[in-house]
Order: C-alpha cells, then sequence, then structure tokens
C-alpha cells in the first residue's frame, strides 16, 4: 500500500514525515521567545487563532540551532492535543512511497532517537523520522 511522505531537510539532511500526521506547512516571520524553555524549544507561534509551540528541529538532533532566516518553514503536526511547529531548512517534495523497512545505516545518537525506518525514493534510500520524537528533544539521548 502506498503512503505520502513529505520530504523536508533537516540539519542538512534530507529526510521524510509521514503526511498523514500533518496538518499544513507554513512560513513563520515571527516567533516569541519563551524565558526558561528547554534549548530546542524556539517560542510560540500564533497560527489561525492557535498557539503552536516552535520546535527547532536540528536542536531537537543535538546538531546545534536552525540557521536564522528572516522567515523559516515549519511543518505543523498536533501531539496529545497540543500544536508543534517543527522548524526545517526546506521541503523538498511529496512523494509516495512503500512501506518504511528498518534503518540499515549507521546513523548518530541524535538521528536515531528520532527515525523510524527508511523509504525508498528516486534520490535513494532515506531516514523517515517521527515528528513527535523530536518534540521531545534532545535531552533523552543522556537517559
Amino acid at each position: 500500500m502506498e503512503s505520502l511522505y513529505l520530504i523536508v531537510r533537516v540539519a542538512g539532511d534530507t529526510v521524510a514525515l509521514r503526511a498523514d500526521g500533518i496538518s499544513s506547512v507554513v512560513e513563520i516571520d515571527a516567533i516569541s521567545a519563551v524565558p526558561r524553555v528547554a534549548p530546542h524549544i524556539r517560542g510560540l507561534f500564533a497560527l489561525r487563532s492557535r498557539i503552536l509551540t516552535v520546535i527547532d528541529s536540528t536542536a531537537a538532533l543535538g546538531l546545534g540551532r536552525c540557521n536564522r532566516q528572516a522567515a523559516h518553514t515549519a511543518v505543523v503536526i498536533s501531539s496529545d492535543g497540543h500544536g508543534y511547529a517543527l522548524l526545517v531548512e526546506e521541503v523538498v517534495d511529496v512523494i509516495e512511497g512503500g512501506a518504511p523497512s528498518p534503518c540499515v545505516a549507521v546513523i548518530g545518537a541524535g538521528w536515531s532517537r528520532v527515525t523510524v525506518g527508511q523509504i525508498e525514493t528516486p534520490i535513494g534510500d532515506i531516514l523517515l523520522l517521527d515528528p513527535t520524537l523530536l518534540i521531545q528533544g534532545p535531552e533523552l539521548l543522556a537517559a
């Protein structure tokens, strides 16, 4: 059975997210900072009368921070009734693909924590990430 995947670039790498868990892709131009939050939480953003927590996907992997630009591209998801905007470097494409296979590549701890498999694409096999695991941030790496 074919599934839809959103192909994005995070921390310089091309990865996939299941499209069925994504409500939209937006450009964020103003993020309101929140004091004393985890480093991977960039702040808050208002979208259509909803307040979203903005997650820096690169920081959530423990790989620094997303490059700061005038506007950020974000993938909007819901998890446990809360809205999140996951910052990504770029949206590459939406593709149809089959079921993911187990990941056989050797990847770093941050990537392995959020990877749920790999999918075959026209540009080669790429990692399939679980966006809800990005929300948790890198703190779990030490656990």
